[in-house]
């Protein structure tokens, strides 16, 4: 009984972070794009609270229910997927952490704009670029993490 938790808390984690993180990537995209310094730091005040509650606990709970997963059916640590499966992970990972700086540091910005009524400044606009360029290959390492999940191939 204790592997099907488990594995039901492994699985909405994974939906979690991954829900999480491209609901977030959208709207602070889109919010972004609307140029609008109020409505951007309306959203990046949002997304931040969301990668705090959701991504970062599901951050931890996902290796943390992996391994006693793997431990629990004997699998080894070598298997192919279950390697390529940590390695994706801690790439995504790797990208997600600055991310989070980025946007608090964008959600600052925001703030300080829209409180003076100006244009989203320069130094919004490279973090922006940066955040939206980490999360290409963070999304396509969970995407990769999810297949391997899945079909667990040799």
């Amino acid at each position: 009984m204790d592997y099907l938790i488990v594995k039901w808390v492994h699985v909405i984690s994974s939906t979690l972070l991954f829900g999480t993180g491209i609901g977030s990537a959208f709207y602070l995209l889109m919010a972004s794009l609307n140029r609008d310094a109020k409505v951007a730091f309306f959203v990046a005040k949002k997304v931040v609270i969301a990668d705090w509650l959701f991504t970062a606990t599901s951050v931890v709970l996902q290796p943390l229910t992996g391994l006693y997963m793997v431990h629990r059916l004997h699998l080894p640590l070598t298997a192919t997927w279950i390697m390529w499966s940590f390695v994706l992970y801690f790439v995504a990972g790797a990208c997600w952490l600055p991310v989070v700086w980025l946007q608090i540091r964008m959600r600052e910005l925001a703030r300080d704009a829209a409180a003076r009524n100006v244009a989203l400044p320069a130094a919004y606009w490279t973090y922006f670029r940066i955040w939206f360029a980490l999360g290409i290959p963070a999304f396509v390492a969970l995407l990769i993490v999810f297949y391997l999940m899945i079909a667990k191939p040799p």
